[in-house]
């Protein structure tokens, strides 16, 4: 068995530049879920620091243990009906141009 190099800060913080390095790039070009991959699609979490009413933070804590993942996923279907919307919009916009 190899043994195993000691982690110097020096070693660390080439680490850390490289993780950095990888999800920056990933940032840049963010996947899309393939068709032939359904429910495997995981998106790169990015932690973020958010302000949030108090009410509403409340409200999402009240229904136990998950509430970040439920906040997530509210942004994410407004997000997604958005961009439907959006889509719509374009396309109107091409019929009433012919």
């Amino acid at each position: 068995m190899k043994p195993r190099k000691r982690v110097t800060p020096r070693r660390l913080q080439k680490q850390k530049k490289v993780s950095r390095r990888a999800s920056a790039a990933a940032s840049k070009h963010p996947l899309e879920p393939l068709p032939e991959w359904p429910g495997l699609y995981r998106p790169i979490k990015k932690p973020v620091t958010l302000r949030l009413d108090a009410d509403v933070l409340a409200w999402f804590k009240r229904q136990g243990p998950g509430y970040q993942t439920r906040i997530n996923r509210a942004l994410r279907k407004l997000m997604v009906d958005e961009r439907k919307k959006d889509v719509r919009k374009k396309d109107e916009r091409k019929k009433s141009g012919e």
